[in-house]
């Protein structure tokens, strides 16, 4: 008897050591822009937030600069479940169309206006949206920074000074043809490239974010920055359907708590992120300058007539009522 109790107890403490003293599981967040992104902070943000809500039972592994592949496959990988988690901006519109709103022109006066609109039904509205039309979730909306125009020519002040300027855009056909529309010739050259187009002359600007020109040193050939913010990006988290299923109900609550317990300082990284890069750019000469926001507005109001078409106005409405 007392031998089998022996045996018992020692099973016991084993068992409980083991538990104890396991090692904790690795999640692999990856993401395309480098360490010098809103992206790469957002991931750190989030990984401090959730090893300090399950310690010992989680740990994050950040692949920034695309190590996990490319951001389409880093999609594909999401939705088939070999992938953990991510962190994105513009791969989010091109599988779910609802989201295409956020590259809508001059969509968002500025940075207050995005958190009070996403402080609003909307946020939840897009978390249900993403996990039905694609069965990813959607742990947190932050921010990858207002789009701006820097060029070789002149300082862009209204809609007529894009007139005639040959300008790298990303975003794909949509936003090129607001470009075009306004005049500009839109040229859809590689980021990787743009350095050395802008250099030959083959453009004579680029759009992107203030972090963007600054890690892409752009500023060193062209000193006309002008303020447009176009475009407003955001970052999504989202999480694989697979890796969420297998957490614990505890975990799960944890992970989204903590993906919306960092959505302040994210901003507030985001912001520090973008002034620091514009002052860096200033000592370097390169002048900075603010748009008619409402001028631009006007101009390109009639291509939101194409999204209201196929995905309604009920986003749209909610963003127009937090301005």
């Amino acid at each position: 008897m007392f031998r089998k109790s022996f045996f018992l107890s020692v099973l016991l403490v084993i068992t409980f050591a083991a538990t104890v003293f396991s090692a904790p599981r690795e999640i692999k967040i990856g993401y395309i822009t480098g360490v010098k992104s809103p992206m790469h902070q957002q991931v750190l943000l989030f990984k401090k937030e959730i090893e300090k809500r399950l310690p010992g039972q989680i740990k994050v592994l950040a692949f920034p600069s695309a190590q996990l592949g490319k951001e389409n496959a880093q999609m594909d990988a999401l939705r088939l479940g070999s992938q953990d988690m991510g962190i994105y901006a513009s791969g989010i519109p091109k599988i779910d169309k609802k989201f295409g709103i956020f590259d809508l022109p001059w969509l968002f006066a500025d940075r207050a206006h995005v958190i009070r609109a996403m402080n609003g039904p909307l946020y939840n509205e897009c978390v249900a949206q993403l996990k039905k039309s694609t069965g990813l979730h959607l742990l947190g909306m932050y921010e990858n920074g207002f789009r701006h125009v820097l060029n070789k020519v002149r300082a862009v002040k209204k809609p007529d000074d894009l007139k005639g300027l040959k300008i790298r855009i990303t975003g794909g056909k949509f936003r090129q043809g607001v470009f075009a529309s306004l005049g500009a010739n839109p040229a859809p050259v590689a980021w990787s490239e743009t350095f050395t187009a802008l250099q030959t002359g083959v453009v004579v600007g680029a759009e992107a974010a203030a972090y963007g020109f600054y890690s892409a040193k752009l500023y060193e050939l062209a000193k006309f920055l002008s303020l447009t913010r176009h475009v407003y990006t955001p970052t999504f988290l989202v999480a694989s359907d697979r890796f969420f299923k297998s957490l614990t109900p505890e975990q799960k609550k944890a992970f989204i708590e903590a993906g919306r317990a960092i959505t302040d300082v994210a901003y507030a990284s985001a912001e520090r992120l973008e002034a620091e890069a514009f002052a860096e750019m200033e000592k370097a000469g390169v002048k900075t300058n603010e748009v008619d926001f409402p001028a631009f507005q006007k101009a390109t109001r009639n291509v939101y007539t194409k999204y209201i078409g196929s995905q309604g106005d009920v986003w749209l409405k909610q963003i127009q009522a937090a301005q």
